[in-house]
């Protein structure tokens, strides 16, 4: 007996309701959750409602409450629950269900069974009427039903006269049947007023149409009327929103509004179709499948709300308010992320957010000169308004701007005009913030000053030559100061701030041994980084102006020998230190622009259009990179580069990292620096489960073309566009002292000698990226999945997946089996194109500090597109801080054929590969402690065999053959070996004329001949989409059954014997001929002709002769391989739609936990189960279950059970027992094991097995 039960799900949201600006209702398949929105927005409770529909609306009705008075919430206060209950109507597809909210326990209940309708409901609204409670639905081809809640029988039914197909409706309802008005959108392109309620006739007479509105020319996907301005807004598929004059619509009597309705006006703003839109006083908001949520007032766009991958925005709600109120928006994706935002009252500052995209602010310099370098000068940057810089001139003064006031800080000599470099730092003195400025010439000199008392300020010397950068590194009670000058010399000082009489400010700097650059053209800092690490001295991490990464150590006094205090005493105020490690020209030759420290990992930036996440990493002296450093001997610390992120197309100057949500605080991050950072640097080893060491969410700034940008790689969005003009200006971003996005921002710049603002300094505007209820995974259909293994302590186990979609994206998933909870630890977008399938290699491991929390590390190999294969080493722990998984990526290496080809000297002699070329599939050949082999399916008919070295970072074609002249779309492997040990490879392509081939791989090699398969075989009328392969021995060879689903639905079991040679030909076989080491012989087929009624998509095992397959059919379907054939044992109906991928493992083998969680009703259907199973007779054949197969029962309330059965006779079925694995035999109990699903969406089934 089997049965398959949803454990977790993520499917595009399509349907969005608030309850009274207090909660948030969400629909995701069948799936009601309850938002909470005060004090902050968090998910409450979920319950399955609609079975096997999603969920397209939701209606609710205060069941008994107060209704609030005044919806008005001051500021840190929280509004009061005055509701107790509310009844909801729940309807997607052909049903409907009611459901009952109680708020106070956050608890949803099932009101009775569900309903199913023979037509789509479009829309549904309870009657407001006294009486009984009745719903009014509005159906697809223009009808319209009135349902009894109670009894949910239909009391009315009404056509309208124009019986055609609608994409949208919208029921003006009141208190009867007689008041509904009915607004929908037809196939037509046009919208149809008419009243089901009608007086004059039964349900057979049609009602006419009152009212037509015409002028879009696409499909109306979404129809909003608002009652207090007499207006109706439709949403189409010509990309357009347009906003009517209807007058009153419903109410009593059921008014049809203005005999002669007139279009407003017609709003483009979205860049793709339109889905939804919403009507509030004063404003509209229209969400579309371009992912923006945009927000009108009249006929302009005055802000757009965005934070969804691709696929768009599925669902949109407004909360009920006033014109003078602000309101939640809710916006759900195709990537099955829900965000909410507050959006404030019309104001004038509404306007002001998307006018910056093209209006800047000029803030109108007063001072001598003209401004060359600007820099922030803020003791407090929360707000906008109170926002100062400091302006540095060609003249060598330096002017602040405050208030909207200029006035002169500091006038530098003769030897300070004509060039200077200038920044500036926030130190705390006491219990304010002081700002201290460093202002260097051509002729070495330092100036450093307060800016709030430049008199103060001391002249520092760092040599004859030009002062090509000043770089501040904040520290208690002062600073860091490094200069580079001319030969490679950066001098550095500590810069002290000290409080003195009559509250004047004192500077004292300490001359600190230099640093010493490689020797390259461009020899000067551009940016650093300072980390303490405990006894042996703090390092510095740095990169220099032609792209390479720095790491120098200096060492505490009192941990040094004799002979180096002696040595640093003699050279006091010459010494310089030299770099450790060096990873010269990492960044290309124009250089590094900024280097930033976050949880123990490092972030560069360059104009290359790259981000790249490092780490200090402590090896062997032996094993170290640079040679040339002796330093570098005694310490064995190295810089190594974990993974590189790119920016968007054209996004080539990149400027800095900005962490998107911080982690910790100021304090804790200085705590863990005072722990130190030795800790982590392990030999060659990463603590995942450490919360120290974790990659941090980020975002890039930089430019891209003339704009400034900041970008974030993840959502593949922008945060922010300014028109600046492009690089090479300065620049200064508000708020810039923490390093941190808050999410909203201004853009300070010098263009043409003026210094400009992207936007006007007034009121601060915050919250604007709004807050993510769940997080979205991909936009489009995932095509691709890898289970990974579980992580987390003993009593919350995360399961841990790789998914690989058609956005381009990889996404490692945490998901949490008991709560079906679902996390995003890392999204990967380094593909070209679509990523269409996934290889791992998971090496389990303790938890690093002793603790037995289990980790995980894995080679992951993505391959897709464009002939694009990227190879990564994924380390993934528990994170004890935060309570939950914890991924970091590094990149291995990476591979494309075209790049390959162009390598190769004689490439004039080839043809050059097709750039068009898809890798289908991919299958591990061999593991080694350093590397796999791989061999890939490819769409231009070859079958390729790849070596992935990880210490080399090195991915090697090792020979391709094109056997197929066909598409391989699967490949598998196994592994033989034979009494003696000896071990044999076998790989199984199969291309789209249904041809399955195996071949008898030769140990991998560089240098070897492409083998021939041994044997071919058809197993399908068409493509051969999936391939599943197990073992098992026999006499004098061993048995080896190949599973095989395709583009005919048909499920294929061939069988085939493998036979090894006697002792004496192995001996004397000659290695020109691999081939006659094994005979293949094919012994026996099974076919199941309708295994799905569509393309089966994906093929898995459980274990040995178990296995699960899928079809864009949404059904998943369980068989059992056995000595008389193949055998239907269950199916339960997929929420994901145009399933694709499959992922199987077994339960963790404990099948007394499993059944702790089993509720009394699934106990009390199993045992009704087994008593029905044990009255049966004898059931039907093998060939009848192979056309018709199991399925889902279902309770007197409709609900699914999802258990099935085997459908076979009892001798049968006793023999198929005798031939079952040991571990069937021995587990006489429960069994739980795991099958993850995805498609359009990813679902987790809990699949439950018993053996009675």
């Amino acid at each position: 007996m089997s049965a398959m039960e949803p454990a977790a799900l993520v499917a595009p949201v399509t349907a969005l309701e608030f309850i009274q600006d207090q909660y948030l209702l969400a629909g995701e398949g069948p799936l009601l959750t309850v938002y909470s929105l005060w004090p902050r927005p968090k998910a409450c409770t979920s319950l399955s409602v609609l079975q096997h529909y999603r969920i397209h609306g939701i209606r609710p009705r205060i069941h008994s409450a107060v209704r609030p008075q005044n919806n008005k919430k001051e500021e840190g206060l929280t509004p009061s629950t005055e509701s107790t209950v509310y009844d909801l109507v729940v309807f997607g597809g052909k049903a409907v269900r009611l459901v009952r909210l109680h708020v106070d326990q956050q608890h949803l209940e099932a009101r009775g069974p569900l309903v199913e309708l023979q037509d789509w409901a479009l829309d549904v609204r309870w009657l407001s009427g006294d009486g009984p409670p009745l719903l009014c639905v509005a159906l697809a081809h223009n009808r319209a039903l009135l349902l009894d809640a109670n009894t949910r029988t239909p009391l009315f039914q009404r056509s309208c006269v124009e019986g055609c197909l609608l994409y949208s409706t919208l029921l003006l309802v009141h208190q009867s049947w007689a008041d509904t008005v009915l607004v929908g959108g037809t196939v037509f392109n046009q919208l149809v007023l008419w009243k089901p309620g009608e007086e004059g006739g039964g349900s057979e007479h049609k009602a006419p149409v009152q009212r037509r509105l015409l002028g879009h020319s696409g499909v109306i996907f979404s129809v909003s009327y608002l009652q207090d301005e007499g207006c109706l807004a439709s949403a189409s598929d010509d990309r357009s929103v347009r906003v009517w004059g209807v007058g009153a619509l419903g109410g009593p009597g059921g008014s049809c509004g203005d005999p002669d309705p007139v279009c407003l006006r017609v709003l483009y703003g979205h860049q793709a179709r339109v889905f939804s839109v919403r009507l509030a006083p004063g404003q509209v908001f229209s969400a579309g499948e371009d992912g923006a949520c945009l927000v009108w007032d009249g006929g302009r766009v005055i802000r757009t709300l965005k934070g969804h991958r691709a696929g768009g925005v599925r669902a949109l709600a407004v909360s009920d308010g006033t014109v003078d109120e602000d309101r939640w928006v809710a916006t759900g994706g195709a990537d099955g992320g829900v965000r909410v935002w507050r959006v404030e009252a019309n104001d004038d500052r509404m306007g002001k957010v998307e006018e910056t995209a093209e209006k800047l602010t000029d803030l109108k310099f007063s001072g001598d000169g003209v401004p060359k370098v600007v820099c922030p000068a803020d003791e407090d940057d929360s707000d906008w308004s109170q926002s100062g810089f400091v302006v540095c001139t060609d003249l060598g003064s330096v002017y602040r701007y405050r208030n909207g006031l200029w006035g002169l800080v500091w006038r530098g000599p003769s030897d300070f005009q004509s060039y200077c470099v200038m920044e500036t730092v926030s130190v705390r003195v006491k219990s304010s913030w002081v700002q201290i400025c460093a202002v260097g010439n051509l002729s070495g000199s330092v100036f450093v000053f307060p800016v709030s008392h430049p008199q103060s300020g001391i002249l520092l010397n760092a040599g004859s030559g030009k002062i090509h950068s000043i770089i501040w590194q904040k520290d208690e009670g002062g600073g860091f100061l490094l200069a580079s000058g001319a030969e490679g010399r950066v001098h550095r000082w500590c810069v002290q701030v000290t409080s003195g009489e009559s509250c004047h400010l004192v500077l004292s700097a300490l001359p600190l041994p230099g640093f010493l650059l490689p020797l390259c053209v461009k020899r000067w800092l551009t940016g650093a980084v300072r980390v303490r690490s405990g006894p042996q001295g703090a390092l510095w991490v740095c990169g220099d102006r032609r792209g390479s990464l720095l790491l120098f150590q200096e060492k505490d006094e009192s941990n040094t020998d004799d002979e180096e205090k002696e040595r640093m005493e003699v050279t006091k105020g010459g010494l310089t230190l030299e770099p450790t490690s060096v990873l010269f020209g990492v960044h290309g030759k124009q250089g590094v622009t900024a280097v930033t420290a976050c949880a123990g990992l490092f972030y560069s930036t360059g104009r290359d259009g790259c981000v790249r996440v490092f780490r200090v990493r402590q090896t062997k002296p032996d094993h170290r990179e640079n040679k040339n450093s002796s330093r570098g001997a005694a310490s064995g610390l190295q810089l190594e580069v974990l993974r590189v992120q790119r920016a968007c197309k054209g996004m080539e100057w990149l400027d800095r990292v900005l962490v998107l949500e911080p982690e910790t605080t100021e304090e804790e991050e200085e705590e863990e620096e005072e722990e130190g950072m030795m800790d982590n640097l392990d030999e060659g080893t990463f603590k995942a489960e450490d919360h120290r060491v974790r990659e941090t969410r980020f975002v890039m700034a930089g430019f891209h073309g003339v704009h400034f940008v900041v970008w974030d790689p993840v959502k593949q969005e922008r945060l922010l566009a300014v028109p600046c003009g492009g690089g090479h200006r300065s620049w200064t971003l508000w708020p810039s002292l923490k390093g941190v996005w808050p999410g909203y921002g201004a853009l300070v710049f010098i263009k043409q000698g003026a210094l400009m603002a992207s936007q006007p300094p007034g009121p601060t505007r915050t919250g604007t990226t709004g807050w993510t209820l769940r997080d979205g995974v991909h936009g489009r259909g995932v095509g691709c999945v890898r289970r990974l293994g579980r992580v987390g302590p003993p009593e919350g186990l995360w399961e841990v997946a790789v998914t690989g979609g058609e956005d381009t994206s990889v996404a490692v998933l945490a998901v949490r089996p008991d709560s079906g909870a679902v996390r995003v630890l890392a999204v990967l977008t380094d593909h070209i194109s679509s990523v269409r399938t996934l290889m791992a290699v998971t090496r389990p491991g303790g938890g690093a500090d002793g603790d037995g929390t289990p980790s995980l590390s894995a080679v992951l190999v993505s391959a897709g597109g464009r002939a694009q294969m990227q190879c990564y080493r994924l380390l993934i722990g528990w994170d004890r801080q935060r309570a939950a998984p914890s991924c970091q990526v590094i990149q291995v290496a990476r591979h494309r054929l075209d790049e390959q080809w162009e390598r190769k000297r004689d490439r004039h002699k080839m043809v050059k590969m097709d750039p068009e070329t898809r890798y289908m599939s991919v299958a591990v050949v061999e593991e080694g402690t350093d590397g796999v082999v791989v061999a890939l399916g490819c769409s231009d008919g070859a079958v390729r065999l790849f070596s992935i070295c990880e210490t080399k970072h090195r991915i090697d074609l090792l020979w391709e053959s094109f056997h197929h002249q066909r598409c391989v779309l699967s490949v598998a492997t196994c592994s033989l070996e034979d009494a003696e040990g000896n071990r044999v490879l076998l790989l199984f392509s199969a291309s789209t004329d249904g041809q399955v081939s195996v071949w008898d791989l030769p140990p991998p090699s560089s240098s070897q001949t492409p083998p021939l398969p041994c044997l071919s075989f058809p197993a399908h009328q068409s493509g051969v989409n999936a391939l599943a392969v197990w073992t098992e021995e026999d006499e004098g060879g061993c048995l080896v059954t190949v599973a095989s689903g395709g583009d005919d639905g048909q499920l294929t079991v061939s069988v085939m014997r493998v036979q090894f040679p006697h002792e004496a030909s192995r001996g004397t076989s000659s290695t020109s001929e691999p081939l006659n080491r094994i005979q293949v012989r094919l012994r026996s087929q099974a076919r199941v002709p309708l295994a799905h009624a569509a393309p089966l998509t994906a093929l898995q095992t459980v274990r040995p002769g178990l296995l699960v397959s899928t079809s864009s059919d949404q059904r998943v379907c369980l068989w059992r391989v056995g000595g008389t054939g193949v055998v239907h044992r269950g199916a339960v109906c997929s929420h994901v739609a145009d399933a694709a991928a499959l992922s199987v493992w077994e339960g963790d083998g404990d099948p007394r936990r499993e059944r702790e969680r089993r509720t009394g009703a699934e106990t009390i259907r199993e045992t009704d189960e087994r008593t029905e199973e044990e009255g049966e007779g004898e059931g039907e054949g093998l060939g009848d279950e192979d056309k018709g197969g199991g399925g889902a029962t279902e309770t007197e309330t409709g609900d699914p059970v999802n258990e099935t059965r085997d459908g076979q006779s009892g001798n049968q079925s006793q023999r198929d027992h005798k031939r079952g694995t040991d571990e069937d035999r021995v587990d006489q109990v429960d069994r739980v094991d795991w099958v993850l699903v995805c498609g359009q969406g990813v679902q987790l089934l809990r699949l439950r097995q018993t053996n009675t």
